[in-house]
């Protein structure tokens, strides 16, 4: 028999399958995902690898064919559905077949395991208070304490009995080695979850949701496998409608994965499962040690756990079960990877359930264009709930324009009217969340007078200020000078904007001195338990005020919160890409929604500079149909996705001449392949980061619609840079229909 293997080089031209002779002692032993130990090349260099497959027949010549040298210590095997998901992820979003095996296998290594010990007595009574006599008249004080707290309770736990009694682990020893006790270990499991018991109910549905879940369990169980879409609005009762249908997999056997896009949601939506369903939820994320990683794993072995939840790692928790697969939150932008292979958790949930027979459902209130406009074409059904679970009303929204505050004299990033709301909220003891919009802020130059923000001409996008005074469109590479009078208004109020969550909390702070005040970002949370501790701190009341970025707004829920300020609603509207509007309607949407989730009605303020922009108008007014009439217009007339697909090519050297070299040659080769005109080819252009760590930047972009043309041309792309010397000292990557732009 011989192995197919691939070898742990992430290397483009040895990413390809070598056939191995299996040895006599593997034979029966090796399984497809194995990791084993291979010589390698002329030396014969020991290396690690990866068994892919299996076969009967010599590729090649029989003498020249190596053997396998061993399994890997601390090795991991991994279902073989999972590799050929590899071979998938690598083939639709580039990169090596060992970076995308790498991106599969949830644990890189075995973890020691945690063991837990008990000292168990092994005399009766009687021997014991005759052994114990003899201890006291030798003056063995620790033995003889040890011996007497055992005659107590014959058997207990070896920590707290040696730290109790502080006796070391060598009258420990002695006594054992006087078959007088016995130590006794078990293995046991880190769990992540520190829990508190919680009553188990269900709650009662709404007409909505019922119907949501009849429809996916009728599905079920004639066996239709789908991916379903629930477009609920904020407070709708989203997380119960997905809680009953993995309910009802569980019930026939099958296991289920939770997608969450932020560690920070990971604490809520954990309790929320476990009330629901015990010990059999379980949780991955970046935050948890290895050996938590490791653990939770073997739990999944073990058959312990049938709901895993967390971040988009978490997606390839290897369940034999497998039978649905949630995705809440499904348009944030977490849920790319900014890693080679750059897939989306998305499309490879889809790819991975139609693989092992399992459903997706997707949930949000602002779903991502794509998935919406999948519906649309029959692609994923629609599950709407349009009502907010237990009768509650959306809050009241505010739309401030701030450049009637800059008129009437505050210049404060706090308006007039949220000021005079939050000192209402103080007084009836009631808390307030102020989002502080920063993504983007690095890029676009607007004008607090008027609001006019500097676009290029040719793509729709704003000009991103670079050093040496230029604005730069990172899609074509147009340029201008930067401007220091407004070329609407004349205001000399033009700029980017330069507060940070940090200068907000010490505002609020002077002007509202007696409030308890939390800041939730980057610095704050960067703590294993810091997104916890904060959040916990707010649900039991114990600040007034929580400050923070985008993670204080996604799918908390806090009956208590009845008015949300979002400062600088602007900040994303006008970065440097094409998804902006898209983006600034999510995130107003999502912070509206947690306003008024109790019983008190909330208030919104939205303070920006573009009131009539057509997504602020709709995240105000919470309509998100409206807002995706007007931004597919605009994405059909300018040919981005999902009407059009669109394939980034970034590439990276540091030599910049040699660099735009191969870029224009590369864009040469894309037009040669384009042979009926049917991509639109944008650049090279330089990135709004034109160099990093001495390396220089260049992005091609590619348009097209269809998305497997994209994949062919990518295809060719890869193989035509590895004929190539000239692209050996570069890294080049492909991302498919980017979330953010280079």
């Amino acid at each position: 028999m011989y192995a197919d293997i691939i070898v742990d080089i992430t290397h483009e031209k040895l990413d390809k399958v070598f056939q191995y002779r299996i040895p006599s002692e593997l034979e029966g032993r090796l399984k497809t995902g194995m990791e084993v130990v291979v010589p390698f090349g002329r030396g014969n260099k020991e290396i690690r690898g990866y068994v892919t497959g299996f076969s009967q027949k010599p590729g090649y010549d029989e003498g020249k064919i190596k053997p396998v040298l061993r399994v890997a210590r601390d090795s991991l095997a991994i279902e073989s559905r999972l590799v050929a998901l590899a071979a998938w992820m690598k083939e639709h979003y580039g990169g090596t077949m060992i970076q995308a095996l790498k991106t599969v296998i949830p644990i890189k290594k075995q973890e020691k395991a945690r063991q837990k010990k008990r000292v168990r007595l092994l005399l009766n009574e009687e021997e014991g208070r005759r052994q114990l006599d003899v201890y006291l008249h030798k003056n063995q004080k620790a033995r003889a304490r040890l011996l007497a707290a055992l005659l107590d309770q014959p058997q207990q736990d070896y920590e707290l009995l040696t730290k109790k009694l502080n006796v070391t682990s060598t009258v420990v020893r002695a006594l054992e080695e006087q078959k007088i006790i016995c130590l006794e270990s078990e293995k046991i499991f880190r769990n992540p979850i520190r829990h508190k018991e919680q009553e188990r109910k269900i709650p009662d549905f709404t007409a909505e949701q019922q119907h949501a879940i009849d429809v996916f369990r009728e599905d079920y169980d004639r066996g239709l496998r789908k991916t379903y879409l629930v477009y609920g609005i904020t407070g709708s009762g989203k997380t119960e409608v997905y809680m009953e249908m993995i309910a009802g997999v569980l019930a026939d056997g099958g296991q289920s994965i939770v997608l969450i896009p932020e560690i920070a949601l990971t604490y809520q939506t954990v309790m929320r499962f476990y009330a629901r369903f015990g010990d059999r939820v379980s949780i991955l994320n970046s935050r948890m040690s290895p050996g938590e990683r490791y653990d939770q794993m073997e739990r999944v072995k073990a058959g312990e756990v049938d709901v895993m939840i967390g971040p988009r790692s978490a997606l390839f928790t290897p369940f034999p079960r497998l039978r649905l697969i949630v995705i809440d939150e499904e348009h944030e932008s977490a849920y790319k990877s900014e890693q080679v292979p750059r897939y989306h958790a998305r499309e490879t949930a889809i790819e991975r359930a139609a693989r092992e027979g399992a459903s997706v459902v997707l949930g949000s209130a602002t779903p991502s264009l794509e998935a919406f406009y999948a519906c649309k074409c029959g692609r994923f059904q629609l599950l709407e709930l349009k009502m907010r679970a237990g009768c509650g009303e959306l809050p009241g929204v505010f739309v401030e324009d701030m450049r009637n505050e800059l008129r009437n004299g505050n210049r404060s990033i706090i308006s007039d009217r949220l000021k005079n709301l939050i000192d209402d909220r103080l007084k009836k003891r009631e808390q307030i969340m102020l989002f502080l919009n920063r993504r983007g802020y690095a890029g676009f130059v607007s004008c607090r007078s008027c609001g006019y923000v500097v676009k290029c001409p040719h793509c729709d996008v704003s000009l991103s200020v670079h050093r040496g005074g230029k604005m730069i469109c990172h899609y074509c590479g147009h340029e201008e000078p930067q401007v220091n009078i407004c070329p609407s208004c004349g205001s000399s109020y033009i700029g980017g904007f330069k507060a940070g969550t940090q200068q907000v909390e010490e505002l609020v702070k002077g002007m509202f001195p007696v409030a308890r005040v939390l800041r939730m970002d980057m610095d704050t949370t960067r703590t294993k338990d810091g997104h916890e501790k904060i959040l916990e701190t707010f649900a039991s009341e114990e600040a007034d005020i929580l400050i923070g970025t985008q993670m204080i707004v996604k799918g908390h829920d806090f009956p208590n919160v009845t008015l949300v300020g979002i400062l600088a609603a602007d900040m994303s509207l006008y970065s440097s890409d094409y998804r902006a509007a898209e983006r600034t309607f999510q995130l107003l949407t999502q912070a509206a929604g947690r306003a008024g989730r109790g019983k008190s009605l909330g208030q919104v303020v939205i303070q920006t500079y573009s009131p009539d922009h057509y997504s602020i108008e709709m995240a105000a007014a919470q309509d998100y149909e409206g807002f995706y009439a007007a931004e597919m217009e605009y994405r059909g007339l300018m040919g981005y996705p999902p009407v059009e697909q669109l394939l980034a090519v970034l590439m990276t050297g540091p030599d910049e001449n040699l660099l735009d070299t191969a870029a224009k040659y590369l864009r040469e080769f894309a037009v040669r392949i384009d042979r009926n005109r049917r991509l639109q080819i944008v650049g090279p252009a330089s990135p709004y980061v034109a160099k990093v760590s001495d390396l220089y930047r260049r992005v091609l972009y590619l348009k097209g619609r269809e998305g497997r043309l994209l994949v062919e041309v990518k295809n060719r792309m890869e193989r035509y840079i590895e004929m190539n010397q000239g692209f050996q000292n570069m890294r080049i990557q492909f991302d498919f229909n980017p979330m953010n732009v280079f």
